[in-house]
C-alpha cells in the first residue's frame, strides 16, 4: 500500500487493484489492512473498505478451521 500510495503521488505507474487483491488473497490480508490505514490508500474505495476485511474474515476462519479440525464429523 505504502508504494502504491508513493506511486499515486508521483504520477507513476501503479500497482494494479488485483495484485494488491492478490497480495491480500495469499496471506496479506492483515497488512493491507494495516496498510491501508497507515498510509490512507484505497479507504475510499468500497471494494477494499469492504473486501480486505472479508479477506481476513475467511483466512482466520480457515485458520481456526484447521487447528480444530472438522467438528462433529463422522463418515464411519
Amino acid at each position: 500500500m505504502g508504494i502504491d500510495k508513493r506511486k499515486a503521488r508521483k504520477n507513476a505507474f501503479r500497482i494494479p487493484e488485483a495484485t494488491l487483491f492478490s497480495v491480500a488473497v495469499i496471506g496479506g490480508s492483515l497488512g493491507s489492512i494495516l496498510g491501508m490505514q497507515l498510509f490512507r490508500h484505497k479507504t475510499k474505495h468500497l471494494s477494499f473498505k469492504i473486501g480486505m476485511p472479508v479477506i481476513f474474515i475467511l483466512q482466520v476462519l480457515i485458520a481456526v478451521l484447521l487447528v480444530v479440525g472438522p467438528i462433529g464429523i463422522d463418515f464411519i
